[in-house]
């Protein structure tokens, strides 16, 4: 029996191997239009390829998974975190956990799951066919209904495996209901000229949300030349994704920069003015803010407008005021200024950053159990063609991992039967 698999990425290579040693018989065969496979998993994580999470800080797979959750804690069960950490391990590439619960290869370097792949497929004989795109366009001589039909003409089974696709029609030829694509894991742009002085400043712990809405994702946070980066910019767009797309990546953003409620600010700030009467507010950041980043957050809060002034000297008498010489509003604004710091953003960054497409094919069309197609017998589906999409942290490469094990695991159910 021969299977066809379109897409030589991490959910492609992780169904070819499965299959091969559930099925040694089988002959597998992986179609890649680029001339290099496994690109995505060279470049993610920095080149470190953050292969999958511990889990150990998710009580609800709805916090990493905006689109997709429900379906993969049916999948877990057979093969989650625990079964795709102990799977790479066993077969040479040692791993390790962040404090941050993400795992990496122990070598910080994404070639040794590369290599681990390609050196699997060649140990099991998986072919593999590079810069050979499946034609989605049928000639009209041909005996062919769709280009799907010309591949069951030569293979029992056939997984699509190609990965997100920035729009609708790069899925239609597949034949099934698609959920409209639209970019996840993005970063903000925002035009403010002072804020991106601070390039390069980051916030280990803030809380970035969409006023007026329930979305909201905190960690890191980073200031770049157009705006604002870091896992909690990127949760944030995973979660918001949809309602950004529709209005046009223009919406309205609020920052906590401490991640404190506005009481426990409140109370911390009044401490320090009662402690220190006569320190100039600026000079000394509070919840261990980096003094840059406090700095500006002083001169927004005490001069509102002055940062557009080009008068030095006003810049000065605020930029020297003590915590003795704030009055009751000014106070007020400080505070608020920590905990609900606001921006607009203006778009997504201007650069084709997003590595995750939310949409793709309709979990209503497969069958949850085998991820099969309801409609085209032996036809399957795995990984970021589903409409299927977690945040930053591991949590896509598992759920290639783990789309790609049942996929596998059903084709190799329903060869053996047919035996």
């Amino acid at each position: 029996m021969k299977t066809a698999i379109i897409g030589g990425g991490a959910a492609g290579f992780f169904t070819a191997i499965n299959l091969k040693e559930m099925v040694a018989p089988m002959e597998v065969t992986i179609f890649e239009r680029a001339h290099r496979v496994l690109q995505k998993v060279e470049i993610s994580g920095g080149g470190r390829c953050n292969c999958t999470n511990s889990f150990r800080l998710v009580s609800d797979l709805s916090q990493v998974y905006p689109r997709g959750h429900r379906l993969l804690k049916r999948l877990f069960k057979s093969f989650g975190p625990e079964d795709a950490y102990r799977w790479f391990e066993e077969r040479g590439v040692a791993l390790v956990t962040q404090d941050d619960e993400c795992v990496f290869p122990q070598s910080q370097d994404s070639h040794s799951i590369i290599n681990l792949f390609l050196s699997e497929a060649r140990r099991l004989g998986i072919e593999i066919k590079t810069g050979c795109a499946i034609s989605t366009n049928i000639q009209k001589d041909s005996q062919d209904t769709d280009s799907l039909d010309a591949l069951f003409r030569d293979y029992d089974f056939v997984v699509v495996t190609t990965g997100g696709s920035p729009k609708k029609e790069g899925l239609q030829w597949l034949g099934h209901e698609i959920v409209q694509p639209v970019p996840s894991l993005f970063t903000f742009q925002i035009e403010d000229k002072a804020l991106h002085d601070l390039m390069g400043t980051v916030v280990e712990n803030a809380t970035a949300f969409m006023p007026g809405t329930k979305l909201r994702a905190s960690g890191p946070l980073l200031i770049t030349h157009w705006g604002m980066s870091g896992p909690a910019i990127l949760r944030l767009s995973s979660y918001a994704a949809r309602l950004l797309a529709e209005n046009a990546y223009k919406m309205p953003l609020s920052i906590n920069w401490t991640n404190e409620t506005e009481a426990s600010i409140n109370e911390e700030l009044t401490a320090i003015a009662t402690k220190h009467p006569q320190k100039q507010v600026a000079s000394q950041s509070v919840f261990a803010l980096p003094s840059r980043l406090w700095t500006y957050l002083v001169e927004k809060s005490l001069a509102p407008g002055a940062e557009q002034s080009k008068s030095s000297q006003n810049k000065e008498n605020y930029m020297t005021r003590r915590w003795c010489d704030l009055s009751k509003k000014d106070f007020n604004r400080l505070v608020n200024r920590l905990v609900n710091d606001e921006y607009a953003i203006a778009g997504r960054a201007p650069f084709k950053d997003e590595f995750v497409t939310c949409g793709g094919i309709s979990l209503s069309a497969v069958n949850p159990s085998t991820l099969e197609s309801r409609q085209r017998p032996h036809l399957y589906f795995a990984g970021e063609v589903l409409d299927i999409d977690g945040v930053t942290g591991g949590f896509n490469f598992q759920a290639a991992w783990s789309t790609a094990y049942t996929v596998a695991h059903a084709i190799s159910q329903e060869a053996l039967s047919n035996k």
